[in-house]
């Protein structure tokens, strides 16, 4: 079967450029791996236009259902491959094959990995990438924050409404919080709830079963070693940008598709929306913002060739 749209990535580029494209009349497939991306594990959202403070998980069910509320077939599955055929483009998931006229990547950003002796082997054991997810698990433990970006600031603050004391080991010389986050966190740093250690860094995560100490670089209060019952890592995000490298579309030096103000991409029909492309500053408006762009664009391909 042929559409004229296949849309990877179920986060908010997705969902909008999906919706969009089947208001336009598109036959479209969504393909995702998780249902509403990084967006859905982020907490409460207060910079998203039309809602003072809504859920990360609320604010992408309501955008998978407006999607859905048109002719949009999603499934939930991992794409493997995408190559060039002629005018068209052939999408491989696991056995399935679809063809396209046009592509939309909308594959986001993964967790940046420490790279450190204990990360993999505790992970799922006191090692996490969403204090969101594991909230559950901290309750009145000790645990750290590894990054120093508002992101991982954000994710201490969380964690404080659960856990009894957040470590913040920033491998920088200061934090970089934006506003509100900064205030509450110096709220949080008098109550005794948050300690921040910076210019710093985690070298090994050591325990049994579980985490119960982490190896630093430098010692903290005459120690190397600080026990802590659960690691959180917020250093950064790399994009998903693996299926635009196999069929040759440009990224920049981060790995980034790089497209226009069109969202178009080097590759006639193939366009890239939200946190994937090399658009400097990431937002969930913006990642809105750039699906629909990509969908109307798309459209206009499809209506002239």
């Amino acid at each position: 079967m042929e559409y004229d749209t296949i849309i990877i990535g179920t986060g908010i580029a997705g969902y909008a450029a999906g919706m969009y494209a089947a208001r336009l009349g598109l036959k479209v497939l969504l393909i995702g791996e998780t249902p509403g991306g990084t967006l859905a594990l982020t907490g409460k959202v207060e910079n998203y236009p039309g809602f003072i403070s809504i859920d990360g998980q609320e604010l992408t069910d309501k955008l998978e259902k407006h999607a859905k509320k048109y002719d949009v077939e999603t499934i939930t599955d991992i794409v493997d491959q995408i190559k060039k055929d002629k005018d068209s483009f052939l999408v491989r998931s696991g056995d399935r094959f679809f063809s396209s006229k046009t592509v939309i990547l909308a594959t986001g950003t993964e967790t940046k990995k420490l790279n450190i002796k204990g990360e993999k082997e505790f992970f799922g054991n006191g090692v996490s990438y969403c204090a969101l997810c594991d909230a559950d698990f901290i309750k009145g433990k000790i645990v750290a924050v590894a990054g120093g970006g508002d992101a991982a600031v954000k994710e201490a603050l969380l964690c404080t409404e659960h856990a009894k004391k957040v470590y913040i080991i920033n491998n920088e010389k200061e934090l970089h919080p934006e506003e509100p986050h900064k205030k509450v966190l110096n709220e949080k740093i008098k109550e005794g709830k948050i300690e921040v250690i910076n210019d710093n860094e985690i070298l090994e995560i050591k325990g049994k079963k579980e985490v119960e100490t982490l190896l630093l670089k430098k010692e903290f209060k005459g120690k190397k070693e600080l026990l802590v019952q659960g690691l959180f890592i917020y250093i950064g995000n790399v994009p998903r940008s693996e299926l635009a490298k196999m069929i040759n579309a440009k990224l920049n030096s981060k790995g980034e598709v790089i497209v226009n103000e069109n969202c178009e991409t080097n590759l006639k029909g193939f366009f890239a929306a939200g946190d994937v492309t090399n658009k400097e500053w990431k937002q969930a408006i913006l990642a809105a913002s750039q699906g629909v762009t990509a969908a109307y664009y798309a459209y206009n391909y499809c209506r002239k060739n």
